[in-house]
């Protein structure tokens, strides 16, 4: 098939990224699921007020934030107040802090199979 379309995909709730509870994230579409020798998959990261969460890169990832504003940081300090519109690369191997005082959703992109 050459396209594949998710009608109200940013509405479906990811499932936790961790024990906090209060960070989600799952892919929505996948080239892995036609075959692909190099797949890239996509979805959406959702952050709720809560504990930060850290999350560790096996792989280079592309976020568009969407909606309200997350607070970024990597392990070397560095911060950014990502908000709509804002675009990030997060690259392999980097340590990357999430937080926000009230919620954010990014749509993503990254070269790995669909989990």
């Amino acid at each position: 098939m050459p396209f594949v379309y998710k009608s109200q995909a940013a509405a479906i709730k990811p499932p936790p990224m961790d024990e906090s509870g209060n960070a989600s994230g799952g892919d929505v579409v996948s080239t892995s699921d036609s075959g692909s020798k190099n797949p890239i998959s996509a979805g959406f990261f959702r952050i709720e007020k809560g504990k930060s969460c850290v999350f560790a890169y096996e792989f280079d990832k592309a976020k568009h934030f969407i909606e309200g504003q997350c607070v970024v940081q990597d392990e070397t300090g560095a911060t950014v107040a990502a908000k709509p519109g804002g675009v990030m690369l997060f690259t392999k191997g980097s340590t990357i802090s999430f937080s926000t005082e009230t919620y954010a959703l990014a749509f993503f992109c990254h070269q790995r199979a669909k989990l």
